[in-house]
């Protein structure tokens, strides 16, 4: 059923998502008379980019169908690639590695230089993944919409560029900085350095698709982000972790990496 659900959802997620971009890119007529119906595509482009995301993040994970690994990683292989031309291995490697450093030197995710500064740990954070795949990637797609299909730059800036640049000050503030930044006089809950926010369930889905349920996520990276209120309401993120508990969550971290790992695409 997790499967079912979870394969259901990106679709309708990712099926969003290249809808409106096939339409905005191919069908739409940009003119200052439907400006208002511009900047709801660009808000609704955005947000499901970061839902791109999320379901990307579930195959990392082996969750969004599980045991069927090598299928997800296609999905998010393609996914990625058409986003922003991402390479799967890298990104699924570096969160990875991210939940086994989460806020220490050595995790991709963090800035141990600028632990509570915004815009430095969003520089660099852009900087680690957006290299030289994705430039290429982006110049050539924005070169053949604007050289050979004739379609205004504006438009393609609007409708192509901003929503995806956006999606990533969004999801980086909702599931990156909110849950990992320091504050002084605040401690993390334990060694996974990361908080929830206390958003009700549809702004946590609105904001990042449930994503600033980092700690329970932490715990429990084996649950879907669909799933991730109830476990907010389970109380996963305010219960001690035990010994015992640490260990079962580590082996289902393990498991899911064994998964991806096995059957992931080259």
């Amino acid at each position: 059923m997790q499967g079912v659900i979870g394969l259901t959802l990106a679709a309708l997620v990712a099926g969003g998502w290249l809808g409106i971009h096939a339409y905005a890119m191919f069908v739409f007529e940009l003119s200052w008379s439907n400006w208002p119906f511009v900047v709801l595509m660009a808000v609704v482009q955005c947000w499901l980019s970061v839902g791109v995301f999320i379901v990307c993040h579930d195959a990392m994970h082996g969750t969004l169908a599980p045991g069927r690994g090598r299928l997800t990683a296609v999905i998010a292989a393609v996914l990625l690639f058409l986003y922003a031309g991402f390479g799967w291995r890298k990104l699924r490697d570096a969160h990875l590695a991210h939940h086994k450093m989460a806020g220490h030197a050595g995790d991709p995710d963090f800035d141990e230089h600028h632990p509570g500064q915004f815009l430095p740990w969003y520089g660099t954070f852009f900087k680690r993944y957006f290299g030289w795949q994705s430039l290429l990637f982006v110049h050539a797609v924005v070169g053949v919409y604007w050289l050979v299909l004739g379609i205004p730059m504006v438009q393609i800036v609007l409708l192509y560029g901003a929503p995806a640049l956006l999606s990533s000050l969004q999801l980086f503030y909702f599931g990156t900085y909110r849950p990992h930044h320091h504050i002084a006089g605040s401690d993390f809950a334990d060694h996974h350095n990361a908080r929830s926010n206390n958003f009700g369930s549809l702004l946590s889905l609105l904001t990042c698709f449930h994503f600033g349920y980092h700690l329970e996520h932490h715990r429990r990276p084996d649950v879907p982000w669909w799933a991730l209120p109830a476990a907010k309401r389970a109380g996963i993120g305010a219960q001690e972790l035990s010994a015992d508990g640490a260990g079962s969550l580590a082996s289902a971290q393990s498991m899911a990496e064994q998964d991806t790992k096995a059957e992931a695409p080259a």
